[in-house]
């Protein structure tokens, strides 16, 4: 028997296309969210059954990108790391106390898919870093809640929706780091190191020692002069702005009468013509003149005009340019070896073409970018490039650095300076943009300027005022403490010549 099917009539299309997919929405620190989904709990729970249902429920966990700035001030690197205080330990206690991850989660970051844009070292900052992860970001005010456990030098400013896929650090295109370098550090006659000080002694362009930064309470010999006046037998030093200066003119100013006449109360070597006798000094414990006199200063303030004009800024980025491309970094690192393929790193573009200044102090703003970036090697590369400005080291020294057959020891810059400007996702962004909002801190923007001025760059500032950061650093950069600045010296055969070529394929067949 053949049953007959009954044919329905075919809907009509619809007048209208429909509606386009709205893409899965963020918070920003207003947490404006609508209602929250709830799913039922799943986990077991013994008294389940005497719950109403409304209390059973739990938000669902959202996957999503976390945007925060920190100053690195007092805290290990970004990393976490058992023993220290890192950022990323202060992070999992606030995700949990704020309620975003369970108890059975707490201190297990992979059970959430935990994962960094970038990670800083040791007192490193970071205007706009990037984390990922599962979290219960319902009920609204989530941000508020971080932002109420964390320290004030911790700022989340909000966080988006993301792919489940979505890793920070694999998904980052490109990070962006600044180091603010005080302009004084790319003149060679400031802040001079110990060698240099006595090298320039009897020259016609003598250097003064830096008391305040280099030597600390060690005396120069000679230090002002052939024939060194001395207070209560011991070599004075005069404390003063680094810069070039007649030491000779200096002494007839700056020596008390009676230190002139001696003993014997005979004139010393010293000439004692046109003394002024209201210059007066003050002695330290072991009697080195540590107070600043205002003559010297004024002196120094005079000959020391050094700024970042143009000539400079050519040259300081004609230097940083050798950077640019593909090269392999073994030498600006401390963790890996040459062979090692993730020595091979690719810099997009490195270059310092402002000036900022902060609290009296003229920053030059160096920004590098590049995919990735090893242990150290920004201030590493950072430290080479104001060396060879200071005419510590030759610039053709940059090319062997980037050997991978040679190995040399390369200064670190301090790690103050150095700051996480940005991190970049654009093949992400491309890839998602019709279901996702964008990866990008431009939400974020003023929030983040705001927390970099008021941490960040004060910071850095501050540093430079108390302790002399890079000041002291500077009285490092020298050919006693960093030998490999003699390579070329030391090496006769020329870098790129067909004998080094023929070494190094030698080198290779061997290998």
């Amino acid at each position: 028997m053949e049953e007959t099917l009954e044919k329905k009539p075919m809907a009509s299309p619809p007048s209208s296309p429909p509606p386009a997919k709205k893409p899965k929405m963020s918070t920003t620190t207003s947490d404006t969210d609508p209602e929250p989904e709830f799913e039922a709990e799943t986990e077991t729970n013994q008294n389940a059954s005497s719950v109403p249902a409304e209390r059973r429920r739990r938000y669902k966990r959202r996957k999503v990108a976390i945007f925060l700035g920190y100053c690195g001030y007092g805290y290990q690197g970004m990393q976490k790391n058992p023993g220290a205080k890192t950022i990323e330990g202060d992070l999992e206690e606030a995700f949990f106390h704020a309620g975003g991850v369970p108890e059975a989660d707490r201190g297990a970051p992979r059970r959430y898919d935990w994962a960094r844009a970038a990670r800083t070292d040791k007192g490193v900052s970071a205007a706009a870093q990037v984390v990922s992860g599962r979290f219960y970001v319902d009920p609204p005010g989530f941000v508020d809640r971080l932002n109420g456990i964390l320290p004030d030098q911790i700022r989340i400013y909000g966080y988006k929706r993301v792919t489940n896929a979505f890793n920070a650090k694999k998904f980052c295109d490109r990070r962006r780091y600044i180091y603010l370098l005080p302009v004084f550090a790319l003149d060679p006659s400031a802040h001079p190191d110990r060698e240099a000080v006595m090298a320039s002694i009897g020259s016609g362009n003598e250097l003064v020692k830096c008391v305040e930064c280099s030597e600390r309470g060690r005396k120069i010999p000679g230090l002002m002069g052939p024939d060194p006046v001395k207070l209560n037998g011991v070599a004075s030093s005069v404390e003063c702005e680094a810069g070039d200066s007649d030491l000779k003119s200096m002494n007839d100013d700056l020596i008390p009468e009676d230190v002139k006449q001696g003993d014997n109360g005979q004139s010393g070597s010293v000439n004692t013509e046109d003394v002024k006798q209201d210059d007066t000094l003050k002695v330290g414990e072991e009697g080195t003149i540590i107070e600043k006199v205002e003559s010297v200063t004024a002196m120094n303030t005079e000959k020391s005009q050094f700024s970042y004009d143009d000539a400079v800024k050519e040259r300081f980025n004609s230097i940083l340019k050798n950077y640019e491309g593909t090269h392999n970094f073994h030498n600006f690192t401390t963790r890996t070896k040459a062979e090692d393929p993730s020595a091979k790193r690719y810099i997009i573009s490195f270059n310092a073409n402002s000036v900022v200044s902060l609290d009296g102090i003229d920053f030059v703003k160096c920004e590098v970018v590049g995919q990735s970036f090893m242990l150290h090697q920004i201030r590493k590369m950072i430290g080479l490039a104001v060396a060879i400005m200071r005419n510590c080291a030759p610039e053709s020294l940059m090319e062997v650095a980037l050997r991978k057959d040679v190995s040399i020891n390369v200064p670190t810059a301090p790690e103050v300076g150095l700051f996480l400007d940005e991190c970049l996702f654009s093949s992400y962004n491309k890839k998602w943009k019709s279901s996702h909002e964008e990866v990008s801190m431009k939400d974020y923007e003023n929030e983040a300027e705001e927390f970099k001025m008021k941490f960040i760059y004060s910071h850095i500032a501050s540093m430079e005022h108390k302790e002399g950061a890079v000041a002291l650093w500077l009285h490092s950069l020298n050919r006693r403490n960093y030998p490999d600045f003699n390579y070329l010296e030391t090496n006769s055969k020329p870098v790129g010549s067909e004998e080094t070529k023929q070494e190094c394929l030698e080198t290779a067949e061997l290998k």
